[in-house]
């Protein structure tokens, strides 16, 4: 068995991209019903599984498995935004955020 929340995590990312069950399992080249029993937690998974719906989803394997990023690449970004004048730090929000929206275009 896996982590209950695991599961729970992919779902969420595959129904918050829009994807269907089917369409996931194809882009990280596992079958749909496989797909079902990893977001139910009835099946646990290899890293290489891991690493193409990570790759699919377009996450770190880490936010997978553990629901938040490497707190390295956190304190890499926060040190980038410290760098910017508190006033100007609401233009960068709204550029991320047009980023975040570009890299989830299709």
């Amino acid at each position: 068995m896996i982590d209950r929340e695991i599961g729970f995590r992919i779902m969420n990312l595959r129904l918050d991209r829009g994807y269907s069950r089917e369409c996931l399992a194809e882009l990280a080249g596992i079958s749909s019903k496989f797909l079902f029993e990893i977001e139910r937690r009835a099946k646990g998974f290899s890293a290489t599984t891991l690493i193409n719906l990570a790759d699919a989803l377009e996450v770190s394997p880490d936010y997978i498995m553990k629901g938040y990023i490497d707190l390295k690449i956190q304190g890499e970004i926060a040190e980038i935004l410290g760098k910017f004048e508190l006033k100007s730090l609401e233009k960068v929000e709204k550029l991320l955020n047009i980023a975040y929206d570009l890299a989830h275009y299709d």
